[in-house]
């Protein structure tokens, strides 16, 4: 799967953590301002987290680079 950061097309890499396999959740609902997903994406030389802030049925894919968000399209 491809996205974008920045203008720039990447590779998204399915890597899942061990509640992900398990089929659960890092929040009772679901929602939070920084959820892990099962995505990374190689980025500036280095394999990165994509986060997702969700609330409702609407969210936000980001990863962080030097301490800044960068969102992923």
């Amino acid at each position: 799967m491809n996205a974008m950061i920045e203008g720039t097309e990447v590779v998204l890499e399915n890597k899942p953590l061990w509640w992900h396999l398990q089929g659960l959740s890092q929040t009772a609902s679901g929602y939070g301002k920084k959820i892990t997903t099962h995505w990374m994406v190689q980025y500036m030389g280095k394999l990165r987290r994509v986060y997702c802030t969700i609330f409702s049925n609407a969210g936000t894919c980001w990863i962080t680079v030097k301490g800044k968000k960068i969102v992923v399209c």
